[in-house]
């Protein structure tokens, strides 16, 4: 199975963590973040392209849909934030090949004094293999 979910998960947190002193940052959805300002990145999703499967049924290609949330509690500029932090998490997909196909703000059900950030990412990874690594090729769906 074709997953670049660390890869992933790896260029989004260190991007953060170089940008935002003390960010929180996991790898699956967290619906009260145990510090602030947090960050969570999951696959959502992770489909086979069967047009480029091989006559073996190996696969070549996935589709690929990411969810990201971004939690700020500070009481006076939440908002403000949780949207910077929201445009580096943007700059990071995007620079990988990922298209957003939808952002939004969210309400946080289980504390409404978070102020929440939901994206979703789509992309097409192709990857190359190398004999000491995965090169993974991140397509535009």
């Amino acid at each position: 199975m074709i997953s670049p979910d660390s890869f992933v998960f790896a260029e989004v947190s260190k991007t953060l963590r170089e940008r935002f002193d003390g960010i929180f940052v996991a790898g699956e959805y967290v619906e009260v973040p145990s510090k602030f300002p947090a960050v969570t990145v999951a696959e959502a999703s992770n489909n086979v392209v069967t047009r480029m499967r091989t006559a073996d049924r190996l696969e070549n290609a996935v589709t690929l849909m990411y969810e990201t949330n971004v939690f700020s509690n500070l009481s006076s500029g939440k908002k403000a934030e949780a949207r910077e932090i929201q445009e580096v998490v943007d700059e990071v997909f995007e620079s990988l090949g990922f298209t957003r196909i939808y952002c939004s703000p969210q309400p946080n059900l289980q504390d409404s004094k978070i102020y929440r950030i939901f994206a979703r990412y789509q992309g097409v990874d192709r990857p190359e293999y190398t004999v000491d690594e995965v090169i993974h090729r991140i397509y535009t769906n």
